[in-house]
């Protein structure tokens, strides 16, 4: 029985993406070593580097717009400190919606000044602030685009002189966006390019070299840029697998085409939970994430019926964050519309039945 992998992330990936890097473990484009044992200097790693880099760049329409692309350590936790390392002098602004802004907040306020220019913790996340004034003195606003957790997305991103820093971990590559808006963008590649291990970063280099401090080597974007992703070891299975991630999604249409499909999914999942009494969404509607559906049951005497039935068909990785409870239903790029029918399916049967 096929199984529905919904999972939150780590998560699922395109098959035919599977099987090649399962293949480059054991021999390498037919070189004889495997990709996990040969030199992360050999030219044969340094061309999936380069590749990997110059995809992404591609994707998100960056090219000759000063733009360098980097694979790092750390996931986005560490670029949570790495951002305010580059980029914070004064003062930073960070619009918090939910529990990774709040992190971010958090590292960021070992190094200077923060304020929260907005923030929707007093509904517990489940909507987007809007109408708040972003100050012109800020070194930098840093937003999160897609809120796994809580399951809101960013629709409309500020108009501000003031740099823009992103965190789009959970729906890079997902849909089209003025990219150009950004001074900076990272994101872990565990949703929707590649396994855990690997983070991309995105930054126009004319807003680096700014700040007065002493950047530790391994924490200063300039360095890496200079070393090509390579001033260490660079986690050579992670990239090559996002690099395989982002020629499947080339090859698909690029970001134009799979948007279409992700709408289709989202519109699909919440048109049930809108039309079903049994279930209720989490997110305001206005907010809700094409890549995160979050769901509670009206009924809690349902839920092992529920959970029951998911279970049988296939379904896994639907159960909600502590945070919120209930389900989440994500949603990234390669997770297939059939798949999202199938959840709805047994949603509405569970309807038929109660």
């Amino acid at each position: 029985m096929k199984t529905h992998n919904f999972s939150a992330g780590p998560c699922i990936l395109p098959q035919e993406v599977m099987i090649k890097a399962s293949e480059a473990v054991i021999d390498l484009d037919g070189i004889g070593l495997s990709l996990i044992e040969i030199s992360h200097r050999s030219k044969e790693f340094v061309d999936v580097m380069e590749k990997a880099r110059s995809l992404a760049i591609e994707l998100l329409g960056l090219e000759g717009k000063g733009y360098k692309a980097l694979y790092l350590q750390g996931g986005a936790s560490l670029e949570f400190l790495m951002v305010a390392y580059n980029l914070l002098e004064t003062k930073a602004g960070y619009i918090n919606t939910g529990t990774w802004s709040s992190k971010a907040i958090k590292e960021a306020k070992l190094l200077g000044n923060v304020i929260e220019v907005a923030s929707s913790k007093d509904k517990n996340f489940n909507y987007i602030p809007r109408g708040y004034v972003v100050p012109n003195e800020l070194d930098y606003l840093h937003l999160t685009s897609n809120n796994t957790i809580f399951g809101t997305q960013i629709k409309e991103f500020p108009t501000t002189s003031v740099p823009l820093v992103c965190d789009m971990s959970s729906d890079i590559f997902s849909r089209q966006l003025d990219f150009s808006k950004f001074d900076l963008i990272y994101a872990g590649a565990q949703k929707n390019m590649g396994p855990a291990g690997t983070t991309l970063v995105i930054v126009k280099e004319d807003v680096l070299g700014q700040v007065s401090r002493q950047i530790p080597s391994m924490l200063d974007y300039q360095v890496h840029i200079s070393k090509d992703s390579m001033f260490n070891t660079p986690a050579v299975f992670a990239v090559y697998v996002s690099m395989l991630t982002l020629q499947w999604l080339k090859d698909l249409g690029g970001i134009a085409a799979i948007e279409e499909i992700n709408d289709k999914k989202a519109n699909l999942i919440y048109s049930e939970i809108d039309l079903n009494p049994l279930f209720e969404g989490f997110a305001k509607k206005e907010d809700r994430s094409s890549m995160n559906a979050t769901f509670n049951l009206t009924d809690d005497s349902l839920k092992d019926t529920f959970d029951a039935m998911w279970k049988e068909a296939g379904i896994s990785g639907i159960n909600g964050h502590r945070s919120v409870g209930g389900y989440r239903a994500s949603m990234y790029n390669a997770l297939p519309l059939e798949s999202v029918g199938v959840l709805v399916d047994i949603m509405s049967d569970l309807e038929r039945k109660a």
